[in-house]
């Protein structure tokens, strides 16, 4: 029996096509085959929705559909029922899944699209930790160019930006390894003052508690502090502060010149030869990071400092003039008010002149400590770097005339002085006496007077010449204060003195401030007056 026509196997036509092959003309080799090709979206280049539990297929849809074959009934069922003939497809296969088949473009375009997916995963990672508190905002800009204008004009209004705030927090660190010193306080432009705890494995002598001016600087010595700075106490203690004098462009006088000199009352010449590095963020805080000419005390020519948009500086990076390197953090929201110590001045005030109540009490302080007669007076004195002198002794403005025992605190020489009207007479005193005057030695009493020798001889005159005559010139109040429980009004007089008044116009304090720029006092407590009837004073004597 003859097979069918739609069974019999057709030659005539291309393999995996439904095409009728042509002869070949005469002459003319025949054409090879077409290879088999299947594209990504069919023969007819259309897309077959996905079927549920299927992955993606596709297929041709303009020509009739394979009948089943072995290789597709051996996927399905999992039976083989003879090998595959070779070059047909089997109908399982998906060229879209397995990539058999694929243009010669393809893996090229999988390479890109591979590419685009990690060029996101890295954007996306960036921006995440971009986004993480206290991240740093990426670099814009070129790297290290030339300052703009608004940049060169900032670092001008630099200093005088610091006076307008006042004050700031100080955390710094001068040196490195064994040798570094540990700064933590506070800078004052507007006083100007300087109030830091040292520390560190190098701070040696200066470990303790510093505050200077412009013109002087005192330690209050601390060896066994912690190594670490501890923030200082608002209100310093009031003993043992010396006075010092280190090496210009060294140490702690570097470091005061430093961040003293980062505060001026007019803007600097705008300088464009610095240039701008980089942007970063200090405690939230954006700034630009730029390396300039700086007109404060400096031992770097173009320092790197970190500005925020409103020329406020809060860090600087560079050398002191010994070429020690030297970091300072500015903490801008800290400023609180630090209070002097008394060698300095004690608290600022706001100096005005007298009310007319404020002078007649000066002018009649004459009178009244001549009726008070005298009072007994401590003494502090830090005269110089190498002599820091305390006392006690006795004052009559009766007489007039003082005596006291004064001990060197750096040396612990004893020296007995007397005062009066001719002058100061200064006697040897033994080391391990008594703190308080013995009786006055005769040598003393004969020996002639010479004029003052040092600041305190100075002192003592001026107090004892209190009780003869008043201020000829106009004077100041600076502030009011209390001592020993007692409102006063500190007012001073022509000559750098300060009295602190009462409200009863007695004197408990006496103030001389030195060539050196700090004040050396007598605090003074009344004594009964010596009156012939032995009366009380009362309200009427005071006034």
């Amino acid at each position: 029996m003859e097979p069918s026509p739609d069974r019999r196997p057709r030659r005539d036509r291309a393999p995996g096509t439904g095409a009728s092959t042509p002869p070949p003309e005469p002459g003319r080799p025949p054409a090879p085959p077409r290879p088999h090709r299947v594209t990504a979206r069919g023969d007819a280049d259309q897309h077959v929705p996905r079927e549920p539990g299927r992955g993606h297929r596709r297929s041709r849809t303009s020509v009739p559909t394979r009948p089943g074959t072995t290789a597709g009934r051996r996927r399905r069922g999992g039976a083989a029922t003879g090998p595959r003939p070779a070059g047909t497809a089997r109908a399982g296969d998906d060229p879209a899944l397995d990539g058999a088949g694929d243009p010669p473009d393809r893996p090229a375009r999988r390479r890109a699209a591979l590419a685009s997916l990690v060029l996101a995963a890295a954007a996306s990672a960036t921006l995440l930790v971009a986004g993480l508190p206290g991240a740093s905002p990426p670099r814009s800009g070129p790297a290290d160019r030339p300052l703009t204008a608004d940049e060169a004009e900032r670092v001008a209004a630099l200093r005088v930006t610091n006076v307008r705030d006042l004050r700031a927090g100080v955390r710094g660190t001068v040196g490195a390894g064994r040798d570094r010193i540990e700064l933590l306080g506070w800078v004052d432009w507007a006083r100007p003052l300087l109030y830091l705890d040292v520390g560190g494995p190098g701070a040696g002598a200066d470990r303790g508690l510093v505050q200077a001016t412009t013109a002087a600087l005192l330690v209050r010595p601390a060896p066994a502090a912690l190594p670490t700075p501890a923030r200082p106490p608002l209100v310093p203690p009031p003993d043992r502060w010396r006075l010092r004098e280190p090496p210009a462009g060294r140490g702690l006088a570097a470091v005061r010149d430093l961040l003293l000199g980062l505060g001026a009352d007019r803007l600097d010449p705008v300088a464009r030869d610095g240039r701008w590095l980089r942007r970063e963020s200090l405690a939230g805080v954006p700034v630009d990071v730029l390396r300039a000419p700086l007109a404060a005390p400096s031992g770097d020519p173009r320092p790197t400092l970190w500005l925020d948009r409103d020329a406020r500086l809060h860090r600087l990076a560079g050398r002191l003039p010994d070429g020690t390197p030297v970091t300072v953090d500015l903490e801008r929201a800290d400023r609180p008010a630090p209070h002097p110590v008394d060698a300095l001045g004690g608290r600022a005030g706001q100096p005005r002149p007298l009310t007319d109540d404020e002078a007649d009490r000066l002018a009649g302080l004459p009178a009244r400590l001549r009726r008070a007669g005298g009072a007994a007076v401590t003494v502090a004195a830090p005269l110089d770097p190498s002599t820091t002198l305390h006392g006690v002794g006795t004052l009559s403005w009766s007489t007039p005339s003082a005596y006291l025992t004064v001990t060197d605190d750096d040396t612990g020489r004893r020296t007995l002085r007397r005062a009066g009207p001719g002058g100061v007479a200064h006697a040897q005193a033994s080391p391990d006496g008594p703190g308080t005057p013995p009786p006055m030695p005769g040598g003393l009493l004969t020996a002639a007077a010479r004029p003052p020798t040092d600041a305190l001889d100075r002192l003592l005159e001026a107090a004892l010449r209190a009780g003869t005559r008043p201020p000829d010139r106009p004077a100041l109040r600076i502030r009011a204060d209390a001592t020993a429980g007692r409102a006063v009004d500190v007012i001073e007089v022509p000559g750098g003195l300060r009295w602190w008044l009462d409200r009863a116009g007695l004197p408990h304090r006496l103030e001389l401030r030195t060539p050196e720029d700090v004040w050396i006092h007598l605090t003074l407590t009344s004594t009964p007056p010596k009156r012939a009837d032995s009366r009380k004073v009362g309200p009427s004597d005071a006034e």
